[in-house]
């Protein structure tokens, strides 16, 4: 049997020859082996828990945050507090190095195989974290920038690609779908996470400085368990795999998907890589903008109105507290609509076509990024939620749509490694953006622009970029022929990935049924998801 799979005699556990599926697998249960990696790596979102009990760790009166206290001397000070400025940097390192590490180690990835890659991204994602904890218990910053930020960027940026060949390979006939449901387990990691580290951190409270470092160890060992189970539970489709009944389209190399394949070494050289680069980085920075801006821009805007109060002056502490809660609500919801959206556009774009997706991503977004303004001055925050919850479906579904778009336009033999790539448009949205929506911000306060206006030109400047993205989503056309790869070259590239060998199998392999196992590794990523997405609700009902 080990041979009928092509299994090398003496191959490692974590080989891809490995993991060639043999024919009492199923293809729907690489799906919880891919939300799992991606529920874990997606706490990223939810670190922000951790930033203001990083700033009181010292309790000494004299510990108060330093303020003056230069960044260099802030990494190795044992006896200041760290302000939250200087621990938030942890979340710009490990989004720049999930793209970076994306970027550099797709190659190989594809070659290496989705059990080796996740396996590794577990080591470094919970190592990182239980390690951040060790820096933390030190009192030492530049443990925890080395721990979370690179080393923990690292593991983001390797599991956030592994399931992504694997998901296409295993779905032609719903690239997006597959996509989707491994991309929304990254944006609903926060949904489980935080609360999770909330919890954690206040049953640690009593014997550690804000429950913080014993928090992210015990995090890190949970995390690096439930990646490597996800990891193990991988498997690659033979060469040539087709669903029972599907037929790819003949479209004479004019239709918007191809059935030929273009080297990485070739597809990111090309216009057509480029203008789905920006379409990502207009996307994801729009996006940032409303997440960054939302909550302050609910409270700053709308004020007593969400209260009922007409005097925001004289506010009880009791409305204050309301207001408050209603602004958690709202990230509750931003966390939640991100999530979903990633599956519901994804899956959508199976019908419509990758193109059409972000024609309507960009011509809805300028709609709603223009009329957020409008609800504010009208004092209609119900409208505004809707609008930013919309937005925020959209945010996710780009994520989650571009994989597909990719192997549509590059074929799916390295569209791992071109995903790994193109994903340098979030590291550099999420450090870009950011500073462009703070210093926009900054500069209408220092022009004396009221507080409760000062967010509409930044959100008419993001309907800009959606233009840009528009305009760039438009030039996306097929690839030259001359781009794609010949029979030898994509032969060589096969062998490289240890597939020779496995197109004996693709009309025999994964022909098996769901069965309990499958029931139960659904169960065990969706119990939790369905936990953090009632807690979601849970916040929201604050709005209403």
């Amino acid at each position: 049997m080990s041979s009928q799979l092509g299994v090398a005699t003496g191959a490692g556990i974590l080989a891809r020859e490995r993991t060639i599926a043999g024919p009492a697998y199923n293809r729907w249960l690489v799906v919880p082996a891919a939300l799992a990696v991606h529920l874990c790596i997606g706490m990223a979102y939810g670190f922000s828990v951790f930033w203001l009990p990083m700033s009181k760790l010292i309790a000494a009166p004299d510990a108060t945050a330093c303020h003056d206290l230069g960044f260099l001397a802030a990494l190795t000070t044992t006896t200041c507090n760290w302000t939250v400025p200087q621990v938030t940097h942890v979340f710009e390192t490990f989004i720049a190095m999930l793209g970076i590490s994306a970027a550099i180690w797709g190659g190989w990835l594809e070659h290496a195989g989705p059990r080796k890659a996740g396996f590794i991204a577990a080591i470094c994602w919970g190592g990182g974290m239980f390690l951040g904890g060790v820096g933390v218990s030190m009192h030492q910053l530049w443990i925890v920038y080395l721990a979370c930020g690179i080393m923990g960027g690292v593991g983001q940026g390797l599991g956030y690609i592994t399931p992504v060949s694997t998901l296409i390979k295993w779905f032609p006939d719903r690239r997006g779908m597959a996509t989707g449901f491994a991309i929304m387990g990254f944006g609903g990691g926060a949904m489980i996470g935080a609360p999770l580290a909330v919890a954690l951190m206040k049953h640690f409270s009593a014997t550690s400085p804000g429950g913080v470092a014993p928090t992210l160890m015990v995090m890190g060992v949970i995390y690096f368990f439930v990646m490597s189970a996800g990891a193990f539970g991988f498997r690659v489709a033979p060469t040539g795999w087709k669903p029972a009944g599907f037929q790819p389209k003949t479209d004479h190399g004019k239709a918007m998907i191809t059935q030929r394949h273009v080297h990485l070494n070739r597809a990111w050289k090309t216009p057509q890589f480029w203008f789905i680069w920006v379409v990502l980085f207009v996307n994801v920075t729009a996006g940032i903008a409303v997440i960054a801006m939302a909550s302050p821009m609910l409270q700053d805007v709308f004020g007593g109105k969400l209260v009922g109060a007409a005097d925001i002056t004289a506010l009880s502490a009791a409305e204050k507290a309301a207001i408050v809660a209603a602004a958690a609500g709202l990230v509750g919801l931003i966390s939640l609509f991100n999530s979903l959206g990633r599956l519901f556009w994804a899956s959508l774009s199976d019908k419509l076509g990758r193109k059409n997706t972000y024609y309507c991503f960009f011509v809805l977004g300028i709609v709603t990024y223009c009329t957020l303004p409008t609800w504010g001055h009208l004092g209609v925050p119900s409208l505004f939620v809707v609008t930013v919850c919309v937005i925020m479906t959209m945010y996710g579904g780009g994520f989650a749509t571009v994989p597909a778009y990719l192997a549509d336009i590059f074929g799916t033999q390295m569209v791992g490694a071109i995903h790994g790539r193109l994903i340098t448009a979030w590291s550099a949205a999420g450090v870009v953006g950011p500073m462009l929506i703070a210093s926009l911000r900054e500069s209408q306060i220092a022009a004396g622009v009221a507080k409760n206006l000062v967010y509409d030109r930044t959100l008419y400047i993001m309907a800009f970029l959606l233009l840009v993205g528009l305009i760039s989503n438009a030039m996306v056309r097929p690839v030259k022929e001359s781009v794609y790869m010949s029979d030898e070259e994509l032969a060589r590239e096969r062998s490289l990935s240890h597939e020779t060998g496995s197109a004996a199998n693709a009309d025999a392999a994964a022909r098996g049924a769901f069965g309990a196992g499958g029931a139960l590794a659904w169960l065990a990523v969706g119990i939790p998801f369905l936990i953090g997405l009632f807690i979601a609700l849970q916040k929201a009902a604050a709005l209403f």
